[in-house]
């Protein structure tokens, strides 16, 4: 149960004094539906009003405040011509101008001769002195209000800043004293206030430094969101650990002869991850580990090699991916190199229907396919397997930590494989793998050829389509990658559209096109044509991004490169250079180029490591934007800032850890402030996990 303290934070922006049926829904898709979410929801600039100078002396561009008195309304002949307000102080005039004015309420606001009290930015215009527009323009009585600092924050269309400063401040006004969660020795070393303190400085910045990550104030409230998801993690954690596993022991005969047959030797890298999960595998406990290895660094072997340990042992693996694209890709890989070993493999996909699903059902129930490999659709509630004992998860950032709880259920103590060829930052590796035990593939296998890559202007594209003829006429094929466009999904498919239409009357009609629009057997039936002999050249989206294998392909062509991260860059160049042919990566950016976008791009120049990659777009970028957080299955952040904040993210992981070895059912004082801290981050799925209250 939400302890009762948090109740008033829990209930609907719609309460809040100003947000009425209109504004409430447009306020609620920007920040989140509860009063909790405006809390997180902090400025990134101020206004100062307590500057008050006399009207001749007030620079202009400056926001300033005025004590004035109402002079004279001049009222335009032309409704297209703005409404003046003449005022004045002892120091001289002050023109207040009005656009489209309502004459009425103009009459009311400033009565002619009485004071007021006027601010807003000051213009000199014509050798006289003038505000468009007041920001304030209220009776001398209320003078105190308008002389302060205003916080600045994100808005969106239809939410004036005047509304968003008045949810806000009411929503602060409801958050209650709580109970102190964070370690008293820890709290008085960082000199940080309690966490209803330093909610109330963010919001009500006095200076452009209280608007910094690395204020006290911030800090204080970003180690709490960290502490709660790296406690959160160490519960799930916890909570799997406790569950029993089972003792996953083979003989070594399969694995022997995948090993054999193979035509390259395994790196260094792919032994010692193979030993790690292997040890873990023979551990009454389940394994919950995730491998990580750069594009083409050998993951599907090692995850191949540790399903036919599951398999020795008498028992059924699992492969899943996140697309039917990739679980089809896998099956083809893993067919070769399971060949000579003997291993039986199926595939089930949410296109399998009737009979033919109904046929794999039936063999896997009684035994007969040693390793599934499939999409979602393996763990659908009517499969079900002989004896489930290791699940691989292929490419995890497109899963949650709520999926990998979902899958463990599916079979009896199983053992989680989870591989993912996109590098994450270590500190990021924290904040979503925080629970899982990681092993790195840092090594490339031998005979991969360094992939040129360069960076070009679009003024160049000609130059460019014709280098890409002759290299197709050469024998090579080519993946052409259209931008991102900012509207939707819709314009990224007519801009791939357009560009398709335009290469194939340049090039021919062996010319194909693939987007995230098509349907999967339309979508295969390209990029099998494309694998093939059928066509040379592939314009696409986004959608060849992870997985697709392709070794014949050689030049890779991608558009307004700048508009891409760099995680994804890397993802999509990795697609070429998986042979041993000599590979060209040439990054088209529009121009003008912004500093970041050029630091992006020599990045992507300079290595091929991926880590390192990843290390840098962090940097750039912040991590909300590091893997497209909508779909990475990686947390938000809303006060922490990981490229600011990674060293209070370690300490809340040894934190957490430390917690959970004294106080694992967290019933102790600190333990029930801790499960108020899960409660207000909206962790109320992981308190559920802990075995009392």
């Amino acid at each position: 149960m939400r302890p009762e303290a948090l109740y008033p934070l829990f209930v609907p922006i719609g309460s809040l004094p100003g947000l009425g049926p209109r504004l409430a829904p447009l306020v609620e898709k920007l920040v989140g539906p509860n009063i909790a979410d405006l809390l997180w929801h902090l400025p990134y600039a101020l206004v100062d009003r307590r500057f008050m100078p006399p009207v001749t002396a007030a620079p202009e561009g400056r926001v300033a405040t005025f004590r004035v008195t109402v002079d004279q309304h001049q009222k335009p002949e032309s409704s297209r011509r703005p409404y003046r307000v003449l005022c004045s102080d002892d120091s001289g005039f002050l023109t207040l101008v009005f656009f489209h004015a309502k004459e009425d309420w103009l009459l009311k606001s400033l009565p002619v001769g009485e004071e007021r009290i006027i601010s807003g930015t000051v213009e000199h215009f014509n050798n006289a002195i003038q505000i468009t527009h007041p920001d304030h323009i209220v009776p001398v009585d209320k003078l105190a209000e308008v002389m302060s600092v205003e916080p600045v924050y994100p808005l969106t269309a239809g939410v004036t800043p005047k509304v968003m400063v008045k949810a806000v401040r009411a929503a602060v006004a409801k958050a209650p004293d709580l109970p102190e969660w964070i370690d008293a020795a820890y709290l008085a070393r960082q000199g940080w206030q309690s966490w209803r303190s330093a909610l109330g400085q963010v919001h009500a910045p006095e200076s452009e430094s209280d608007l910094w990550a690395d204020g006290k104030a911030r800090q204080r409230l970003a180690y709490d969101e960290l502490l709660s998801n790296q406690l959160a993690l160490a519960l799930v954690r916890a909570s799997m650990k406790k569950l029993a596993g089972r003792v996953i022991q083979g003989d070594g005969h399969l694995r022997r002869k995948i090993i054999e047959a193979l035509p390259f030797a395994l790196t260094g890298a792919q032994k010692r991850s193979l030993a790690e999960i292997e040890a873990d595998m023979v551990e009454p406990s389940r394994m919950l580990r995730l491998l990580q290895g750069d594009v083409g660094a050998g993951k599907t072997v090692v995850g191949l090699l540790a399903m036919a340990a599951a398999v020795e042992s008498g028992s059924q693996a699992a492969l899943m991916a996140p697309t039917e694209i990739l679980a089809r890709q896998h099956l083809a890989t893993l067919e070769k190199l399971a060949k000579p070993a003997g291993l039986r493999l199926g595939l089930l996909t949410g296109r399998d229907k009737g009979k033919p699903r109904a046929a794999i059902l039936k063999a896997l129930a009684e035994g007969e396919i040693d390793i599934l490999v499939g999409t979602h659709a393996l763990f659908q509630e009517d499969v079900e397997y002989k004896d489930l004992a290791l699940a691989v998860i292929d490419e995890q950032h497109r899963f949650g930590v709520h999926q990998r709880l979902e899958l463990a259920s599916k079979g009896r103590a199983v053992d989680m494989l989870v591989m993912t060829a996109t590098p994450i930052p270590r500190t990021l590796m924290l904040t979503a793998y925080g629970d899982m035990d990681v092993s790195r593939l840092d090594e490339k296998p031998p005979g991969r050829t360094p992939i040129d890559t360069r960076v070009l202007p679009l003024a160049r594209l000609d130059e460019v389509v014709g280098g890409v003829k002759r290299a197709i006429e050469g024998g090579a094929k080519v993946y052409w990658v259209c931008p991102l466009v900012e509207e939707s999904e819709k314009s990224d498919l007519a801009a791939a559209e357009e560009r398709h239409r335009e290469l194939a009357d340049i090039i021919g009609p062996r010319v194909g096109l693939v987007h995230g629009r098509m349907k999967g057997p339309q979508k295969d039936a390209v990029m099998e044509a494309f694998a093939g002999s059928d066509l040379d050249l592939l314009v696409a989206t986004t959608v060849i991004e992870v997985g697709v294998d392709v070794p014949s392909a050689t030049v890779m062509v991608i558009e307004h490169a700048e508009r891409f991260g760099l995680a994804q860059l890397h993802q999509l160049r990795g697609r070429i250079g998986r042979g041993s042919a000599r590979s060209t990566c040439l990054l088209l950016y529009g121009a003008p180029l912004s500093e970041t976008g050029k630091a992006r791009l020599n990045i992507m120049r300079d290595t091929e490591d991926g880590f390192r990659i990843a290390e840098e777009d962090l940097k750039l970028r912040g991590a909300g934007e590091l893997l497209g957080t909508r779909q990475s299955g990686l947390p938000e952040f809303k006060l922490a800032d990981l490229a600011v904040h990674g060293d209070l993210l370690a300490t809340a992981r040894d934190d957490a850890r430390l917690i959970l070895e004294t106080d694992p059912d967290l019933n102790g004082k600190r333990g029930a402030a801790l499960r108020t801290l899960l409660y207000l981050f909206a962790r109320d799925a992981v308190v559920s996990t802990l075995r009392s209250g």
